[in-house]
Formats: structure tokens, C-alpha cells, sequence
């Protein structure tokens, strides 16, 4: 059974830092590009971060580059999200999904699987 477990959300203060990790399980972790979306309330989901099968390739939403990092380590079948200089419009759910086909696309749709999400607060 496939599983995505996020953690490492909370609330912080705006500049502050937070990493989200996510834990997969139950399929082939180095066979998938891996990316990062968020929702925030009353909004739909948007891409914030991919990454290709072996982690040389990573990609960006524009609002988040030079804030934030993406990672994953294979041996360890996870996939990280370094955020720094978070700012208010952060403050979303994120979710990690797991893509076979592809080498990190940004639409969702092209995503296989999914997590629950993590909260992410950023106060002002």
C-alpha cells in the first residue's frame, strides 16, 4: 500500500525557517520525480517544487525561488522542503506527490500519489 506521510509543518514567525520532509513507502521511491504543492484556504492547489528520480534536476514556482529547497535522499525513500525567509502568503497545507512518468512536472494532474498534507502558519 502506497503512502506519503508529510511532517515537520508548524507555526513560525515571518523570516523564519521551517523543513518538511515526507516519507514514502509502498512503491519504488527512485522511480518517481517527486514534487511539493500547498493549498492555502479558499484556494486551489498550486505547485511550489519538483524534483527529478535522482535529485539532479529541481524545479521552482517563481514565488519561492531562492526561499526555498527542494531534496531527496533515495536511500532513505524521503523527500525534503527547506523554507526559508517564509512570508505570510506561505501559509498553506503542503503536500508532497509521487510521478512515475514524468521527470517533475508542475500540474498536478501528472501526479500519482499524494499525502495528507502538513500545516504550514506563517504570522506577520
Amino acid at each position: 500500500q502506497v503512502h506519503l506521510v508529510e511532517s515537520g509543518g508548524g507555526l513560525v514567525q515571518a523570516g523564519g525557517s521551517l523543513r518538511l520532509s515526507c516519507a514514502a513507502s509502498g512503491f519504488t521511491f527512485s522511480d518517481h520525480a517527486m514534487a511539493w504543492f500547498r493549498q492555502a484556504p479558499g484556494k486551489e492547489r498550486e505547485y511550489v517544487a519538483s524534483i527529478n528520480r535522482s535529485g539532479g534536476t529541481t524545479y521552482y514556482r517563481d514565488s519561492v525561488k531562492g526561499r526555498f529547497t527542494i531534496s531527496r535522499d533515495n536511500a532513505k525513500n524521503t523527500v525534503y522542503l527547506q523554507m526559508n525567509s517564509l512570508k505570510f502568503e506561505d501559509t498553506a497545507v503542503y503536500y508532497c506527490a509521487a510521478d512515475w512518468k514524468r521527470g517533475g512536472s508542475s500540474r498536478s494532474q501528472d501526479y500519482d500519489f499524494w499525502g495528507q498534507g502538513t500545516q504550514v502558519t506563517v504570522s506577520s
